[in-house]
């Protein structure tokens, strides 16, 4: 019931996302459909999790294939840095 509950939970936040991406809203970094090449994004990455710290880039590559992920989809910066989108910025970093 627990396991059914918070899948149920996790769809209407990825809902929520969704809506959001197509009613033109900025979005949270959930949806591979918001997130492509040359968008200015923060990016949590793996050593900064603890600590939220924020990095700022511009996105080179996408690296997680699935529509959608949980905390966020994961990306390669054009500095070579690599982490998961917590939000997405206008394409000249706002």
């Amino acid at each position: 019931m627990h396991m059914l509950l918070s899948r149920m939970i996790r769809q209407s936040e990825l809902d929520r996302g969704l809506l959001a991406y197509r009613e033109g809203m900025s979005a949270d970094g959930r949806l591979r459909a918001g997130i492509r090449p040359g968008l200015t994004v923060d990016i949590v990455q793996k050593q900064d999790q603890a600590s939220g710290q924020l990095t700022r880039g511009v996105v080179a590559a996408l690296l997680t294939r699935s529509p959608s992920h949980p905390h966020g989809i994961k990306v390669r910066l054009t500095s070579g840095q690599v982490g998961r989108v917590k939000a997405v910025l206008s394409p000249t970093g706002e």
